[in-house]
Order: structure tokens, then C-alpha cells, then sequence
């Protein structure tokens, strides 16, 4: 669950019962869509082996900068092409003072084992310089409870 664009979002991955009717699966998720006042609803199947495990979160990319669409798509397009997956993220407008306001974007993401970090941090400053925001990148470290 986040809110994206000002608009709250959920995405759930769940079971069903075999065999399963996704016409009338759809039909009662539609009028709970209705009747809840959503915006839209989707459902896709997923194939069965087709869930990974989750990757390990190895590093935290902290974005910041003049809020403008398309920040989120050009930073996740650059994790994506090097292979990066992304393992939680959290965005925030800011307001500030006197100024526009800002946008916070805060991601844990997966960096395979023997990736060149440095050559992935120059490659997400390049997107980072082109969007206007500034980046920060650093390991990942898990909290002991």
C-alpha cells in the first residue's frame, strides 16, 4: 500500500481455490470496486513458479529534489536495465517553505553480488542530473532487534 500521485494504491497477491472462475472472480471484485468508490481495479493471473524468492535488500537510494512527473519512472528504468531490483519503496511530498514542494523518494533495492556499485551510482547520477534531483546511495544495514 502507498500513495502515488495523491492517490492511495494497493496491490495483493493472493491464492485462490483450484479450479477458480476468473470471470465471476472479476465480476464480484468489480462491484467491491464499486461499492468501495475505486478508481480502478486489476486482476492478473500469475502462473504457478512464477513468484520468486524475494531478493535481499543490499543498499538504500535516497532521491530528493523539485517534485515533477517522471522522477519515479526514469530512476526505476535505470534500476531495471542494470538488473536492480527493487525491494521496497516509499515516497513523500515535502512541503517547503516559500518554495515548491519537494519530493522525497526513499528505495531499498537489490544489487546483485559482484555488481560494479560505483559504475551503477555514476550511471543513476547521470538520470538524477537529467530529472533535476539529487541521489544518495548507500549499503544497506539491517537493524538488530
Amino acid at each position: 500500500m502507498t500513495i502515488l500521485g495523491g492517490h492511495f494504491a494497493v496491490m495483493l497477491i493472493v491464492s485462490v481455490p483450484s479450479p477458480v472462475d476468473l470471470d465471476r472472480l472479476r465480476a464480484d471484485l468489480e462491484r467491491v470496486r464499486e461499492q468501495l468508490g475505486l478508481e480502478a481495479l486489476a486482476l492478473t493471473e500469475i502462473e504457478e513458479g512464477a513468484v520468486e524468492a524475494t531478493p535481499t535488500p543490499s543498499h538504500i537510494l535516497s532521491i530528493y529534489g523539485v517534485d515533477h512527473p517522471g522522477i519515479l519512472q526514469a530512476v526505476s528504468s535505470a534500476l531495471a536495465a542494470e538488473q536492480v531490483n527493487i525491494t521496497d519503496l516509499t515516497t513523500r511530498i515535502l512541503d517547503a517553505e516559500g518554495g515548491e514542494p519537494l519530493y522525497a523518494m526513499i528505495l531499498e533495492i537489490a544489487v546483485a553480488e559482484g555488481m560494479d556499485v560505483p559504475s551503477l551510482e555514476r550511471r543513476l547520477t547521470e538520470v538524477c542530473t537529467a530529472q533535476n534531483v539529487d541521489l544518495s546511495l548507500r549499503e544497506f544495514e539491517s537493524d538488530a532487534l
